[in-house]
């Protein structure tokens, strides 16, 4: 059964689409079939996989409305061993559309039940927001992983999202674990990155993984061509050190 992975965090420009593009394909260059869930209304996942978000027919708010079915909406291997569940702007209306609507926090739990077996590892791309469309995403998974950047504010949202998967944990999904901290744009030629990390490793009592994503160039330009950075630039440090997590991942019970 693929173990499903929900990449969160509440403060926007932290690395979750980075994270969630470059995961799952270090993920699938290891051999493993992945499905990733793109339920952020932006569509950065999107069409970080060189999909044209506004182009499409079945997204995951037509799932989330029951307009279509999961298979329906999967676009299967934009890169090898990798499918997709995209979104656009459309899901920004989700939310509102799903008020009054029964036991709405499992609608995308119930939906990727059908085919979770299909795949080694589910990932899922959050919204910047603890919002329904958060919440679904953690009913769904079994843990999360939290990007955080090297930068001042590092520790400012991460309590909250921990006192949100702990809420989640109690009332909806007991199974849900964070996974662990994973650092993303750090710099090794500034003290402050150095500090955020062992700001966070004392302050936190949770798992930090041993890889840190740098800050990197290639990294940043390779969404506007639409593949991941370990297609784009196979050498370059960010595919490197995704390659590292994924192993990390892999590596791990559960």
């Amino acid at each position: 059964m693929g173990r499903a992975i929900a990449i969160a965090n509440q403060k926007g420009g932290v690395g979750k689409t980075t994270t969630s593009i470059n995961l799952s394909s270090s993920l699938a260059a290891r051999g493993k079939k992945v499905l990733v869930i793109d339920i952020d209304p932006q569509g950065n996942t999107t069409s970080g996989f060189g999909i044209e978000k506004n182009n499409l027919e079945n997204t995951i708010y037509e799932l989330i409305l029951g307009e279509c079915s999961v298979q329906d909406s999967i676009i299967k291997d934009v890169i090898p061993n990798v499918s997709l569940l995209p979104s656009n702007v459309n899901l920004a209306a989700a939310e509102i559309e799903l008020i009054g609507i029964e036991k709405k926090e499992y609608i995308l739990k119930k939906e990727i039940e059908w085919i979770k077996d299909d795949y080694d590892y589910i990932i899922i791309d959050c919204p910047p927001s603890l919002s329904m469309l958060t919440v679904n995403a953690m009913t769904t998974a079994d843990s999360v992983l939290v990007p955080i950047q090297c930068e001042y504010y590092a520790l400012e949202g991460l309590s909250q999202l921990i006192h949100t998967v702990n809420l989640v944990r109690e009332r909806l999904n007991p199974e849900l674990d964070i996974d662990g901290v994973v650092f993303t744009m750090y710099d090794s030629r500034t003290n402050l990155s150095m500090q955020v990390v062992e700001n966070v490793k004392q302050n936190i009592k949770q798992n930090v993984y041993t890889t840190v994503i740098p800050r990197n160039i290639r990294l940043a330009e390779a969404p506007s061509f639409g593949i991941p950075i370990n297609l784009y630039d196979p050498k370059s440090a960010g595919a490197e050190s995704y390659l590292q997590l994924a192993d990390e991942i892999i590596n791990r019970k559960g």
